[in-house]
């Protein structure tokens, strides 16, 4: 059970009282802690220096009406508590400081007590989930000499509420700009997508499904989920990463889940299972679409109970953790196939985002050469520098047709540290990177990929089509064989020219530009 935890200001007029006089009046703070129904483990009390001597009391009046209730006295000083700027900052930097344990208490903020200017800016951190609670206002009793009086929890909605104030709008671009590791995108498909993935990270615990190519980022992008919710107090346990492609037999059922000792051979100890090992925090599950059914099963009802049975044992445990899942698979394939359950998929699709591959980010490949070259120079102790033709040269190949980067920027971040580090005297030039673009050539001649233009039309009617579009028809192809829908492949496809119309048909669009080739949607996924 979690405890409960209340937080607020000491009322200079309404919990003020001397002598005994001051029980036959309602007093906010002294009454919040009465309630029979709700019991207040730890109150946070907030008072400025002239509400010191009241503090006070109110506290050592509440260890004789709440024993149970522990209450901390907290110094907020304001030279003038009706101004919003100075309150605000000094609660705000009372959050930042805050030990909060959201997995192991439950916290409300009392609005009733404090000035209205103090009310409002609890009310913003609240909202804006500095402080990860719900709202409590309570109120007198009818009649005197009635209890307590009456209280009503609110649990803020954050889907209604316009973002407030520049500092909102200063924190959410630093956790956009934190999502991308720093790095100043450009693609404005990508960038509409890192800012979706803020606000939903921000307002929700729900599963998040990350799909894309191997080497888009997926891996990364949840990483940074996790680090950003770690700043913002939502999630206090730790970031657990499996691939699951890694997990075979019955050790993956052991491995995600754990065991009891003497559960098969080789059990020699209780084994706590990844999904323990999450609790309070957060759950990466990379390459899902590789797991089998029976732990589909078990991973089902671990996310929607909260529960789930280690193997060999007779009595459940509980977890309570946030999945993010990643694939490069499309999983609703998997369900046709019958190798994924759907039940699964529509409890972890509620937010997915399909991340794109290198080549449908061309605008990005000049800042990402640029944050490459500043990690060389932290990895390699030496300043990294690139002359203007060898820069030159380098991102003309990368966006070439002849640059297939079927590691995406796996490879692309790959070749960047190669080159910095054979540099002569830390600076690349045009013969290290012509040495770097004869490398991938080789490499990727060795790897050959498979003629999709050939394996989709057939080697004769490939044969016939001009070097132009048959460029322009691999691209549409690979980028359709990695989506899951026409109407997806559209919006990666047609992601420039459809920021720039009012109304919009990408699927239309493509499904005239395959049928120009004969071709449909399902065609492109057959050879």
């Amino acid at each position: 059970m979690k405890q409960t935890v209340a937080i607020g200001f000491v009322g200079t007029q309404l919990d003020a009282g001397r002598g005994p006089n001051r029980w036959s009046k309602w007093r906010p703070t002294v009454a919040l802690c009465g309630h029979e129904d709700l019991l207040v483990t730890r109150l946070e009390l907030l008072h400025d220096r002239r509400g010191t001597a009241l503090a006070a009391t109110v506290a050592a009046d509440l260890a004789g009406v709440s024993p149970e209730t522990q209450v901390n006295r907290h110094l907020i000083d304001f030279a003038d508590p009706w101004d919003f700027e100075e309150v605000y900052g000094g609660l705000h930097d009372f959050a930042r400081g805050y030990d909060f344990r959201p997995e192991r208490d439950d916290y409300l903020v009392h609005i009733t007590t404090g000035t209205h200017v103090e009310q409002i800016c609890l009310f913003l951190l609240t909202e804006s989930r500095h402080v990860p609670a719900r709202l409590i206002q309570t109120s007198p009793p009818r009649r005197p000499d009635h209890g307590p009086g009456a209280y009503i929890v609110v649990d803020l909605d954050l889907s209604r509420y316009d973002r407030l104030a520049a500092r909102f709008a200063r924190e959410q671009r630093e956790g956009l700009s934190f999502l991308k590791s720093g790095i100043d995108t450009r693609s404005p498909t990508f960038n509409r997508m890192i800012e979706q993935i803020e606000r939903v990270v921000i307002a929700t615990r729900a599963p998040i499904l990350l799909t894309g190519p191997t080497g888009a980022g997926k891996s990364q992008i949840a990483r940074r989920i996790y680090q950003l919710k770690r700043t913002r107090n939502q999630v206090a346990g730790d970031f657990v990463e499996v691939n699951c492609a890694t997990l075979r037999g019955e050790g993956a059922m052991s491995a995600l889940f754990g065991h009891v000792k003497g559960s098969f051979t080789g059990a020699m100890r209780d084994r706590p299972g990844l999904l323990r090992q999450a609790h309070g925090g957060m759950l990466f599950l990379d390459e899902i679409g590789e797991l089998g059914l029976d732990e589909q099963a078990m991973l089902l009802r671990a996310i929607e109970d909260k529960t789930f049975l280690p193997v060999g044992a007779d009595r459940e445990v509980s977890s309570d953790f946030q999945l993010i899942a990643g694939t490069n698979r499309a999983l609703r394939a998997r369900v046709r196939e019958g190798a994924f359950r759907e039940d699964l998929l529509a409890r972890i699709d509620l937010w997915h985002f399909q991340l794109p591959g290198l080549r449908e980010r061309p605008e990005d490949l000049e800042p990402n050469l640029d944050f490459e070259l500043d990690r060389a120079t932290q990895t390699l102790g030496t300043r990294i520098t690139m002359s203007r033709e060898a820069r030159a040269r380098f991102l003309k190949f990368a966006v070439s047709p002849e640059a297939r980067w079927p590691g995406n920027f796996r490879d692309y971040n790959a070749a960047v540290l190669r080159m910095a580090t054979l540099a002569p005297g830390g600076r690349i030039d045009i013969a290290t990177v012509e040495e770097e673009l004869a490398r991938l050539r080789a490499a990727w001649g060795e790897d050959a990929a498979p003629d999709l233009v050939a394996l989709v039309l057939g080697a004769e009617r490939a044969a016939a089509l001009d070097r132009f579009d048959r460029v322009q028809l691999e691209d549409v192809l690979r980028v359709c064989r990695s989506c899951e829908s026409l109407s997806e492949a559209g919006r990666l496809l047609f992601a420039a020219s459809r920021a720039r119309k009012a109304s919009t048909n990408d699927a239309h669009r493509l499904r005239q530009y395959l049928a120009k080739h004969g071709l449909d949607f399902e065609a492109t996924r057959r050879g």
